[in-house]
């Protein structure tokens, strides 16, 4: 039973590495992409404000079908949407740009099924004393596809100038998409739950002595930062660089920088350790934003990406591990860990778009780069509030 276990868990961060590969081939230069039909800051925080409210919506909606009927078909479902958004930015072309709502809430819909079904998934086949394990391959995983995915993509719109490099670029990840949903067909079948409770996340978060509230708001203090620092950082390279190709290098660096902190924390991370590390972790993340403010070009933006890449597991293995293992605290809980992940993926869509909302609102007035900076600082340290409101649950 438990090769059967390790094997099934093996399949899902398979199918989950293909999944990222494809994601980052084409996902590293898509809002290069499109801001070089129109260079407009609020127009990519807008398109990110549309998928971050799609991933919530799909994670709430599609909580019922992944708890009460196959769980696979929402994965597979998230993989197959993935693959339609590209198609349909093949065929817009530069008037993707005139489409922004639609096409965010399209791809925030292929992520919020994908992931759903995919933490559900994992949490089922790994526990509270293998889960930092599986979460380390997870990392690795995201580490060895950022090397090589952005590597190759910003090779070939680079060597094929013009649109054809990103057309072929979206194409060869649809290829991908295709490969991960044939292999998804291996993963079992999982037990249905019970009926769904619409209304649990909301509950939970209303019962005062729930360790829920301080995870909520841990999470939503890390959706804070992720929502702006998820485009803008790609972003301000290729301005820096000009250059599809300086992004895929930068992208290459960082990455394997992650997938040696990743495969470290992985292998050495344990539960005792996590009040520490996560309180390294947040200052570290706020500290390497500290070089922007000399100035903004290739260089200091490749130092506070690769520092970030080296201490970004100290944070992130405690904020995933811990809202997992809350789900396995009791029967009860167990029983209720599609609505669960439903309310984690709430906190972090509402942290996302808090400070998406902020960073559109300060450019709406100021667009210097010293604001730019200066918000990308204040922003940078929120995952210090995670540490704060978690550091009794960790401990």
């Amino acid at each position: 039973m438990r090769g059967l276990v390790r094997g099934q868990a093996a399949l899902l961060l398979a199918v989950g590495g293909l999944y990222l590969l494809a994601t980052v081939l084409a996902g590293t230069f898509l809002n290069v992409y499109l801001w070089k039909s129109r260079p407009d800051f609020a127009m990519i925080g807008w398109f990110t404000v549309a998928q971050q409210m799609a991933v919530g919506l799909s994670f709430w909606l599609g909580g019922k079908w992944v708890k009460q009927h196959n769980k696979m078909n929402a994965l597979r479902l998230g993989i197959a949407v993935s693959g339609f958004f590209y198609l349909l930015v093949l065929w817009l072309r530069g008037d993707a740009v005139h489409y922004i709502w639609p096409l965010g809430l399209i791809l925030g819909l292929a992520i919020g099924f994908y992931w759903l079904a995919f933490n559900i998934v994992f949490f089922e086949i790994t526990d509270a004393r293998n889960r930092d394990f599986y979460n380390g391959w997870m990392g690795l995983l995201g580490s060895l596809t950022g090397i090589v995915g952005p590597w190759v993509s910003g090779w070939m719109i680079s060597y094929w100038q013009g649109g054809r490099g990103y057309r072929i670029v979206f194409i060869l990840s649809l290829c991908i998409y295709g490969v991960a949903a044939v292999l998804s067909f291996g993963l079992h079948k999982r037990p249905r739950g019970g009926a769904y409770l619409w209304l649990e996340p909301w509950r939970e978060l209303s019962r005062r002595d729930s360790p829920w509230r301080p995870a909520a708001a841990a999470l939503l203090f890390q959706g804070i930062r992720e929502g702006v620092f998820s485009f803008l950082i790609g972003l301000l390279v290729y301005i820096a660089a000009r250059e599809e190709s300086k992004l895929g290098q930068f992208a290459l660096l960082t990455s394997a920088v992650s997938l040696i902190s990743y495969y470290t924390a992985g292998r050495w991370f344990k539960p005792r350790a996590r009040l520490g590390g996560m309180l390294a972790g947040s200052l570290l993340l706020a500290a390497f934003v500290l070089p922007l403010l000399w100035k903004v070009n290739y260089t200091t933006l490749l130092i506070m990406g690769i520092g970030t890449s080296l201490c970004l597991p100290l944070y992130m293995l405690p904020m995933v591990s811990t809202s997992f293992d809350l789900m396995g605290v009791s029967e009860e809980s167990a029983g209720k860990r599609v609505e669960l992940v439903v309310l984690r993926e709430l906190s972090l869509m509402s942290g996302r778009l808090l400070g998406l909302l902020v960073f559109i609102a300060v450019l709406s007035v100021n667009q210097s780069p010293q604001t730019i900076t200066l918000l990308m600082l204040l922003l940078g340290a929120a995952p210090l509030g995670s540490w704060l409101v978690l550091r009794r649950l960790l401990h």
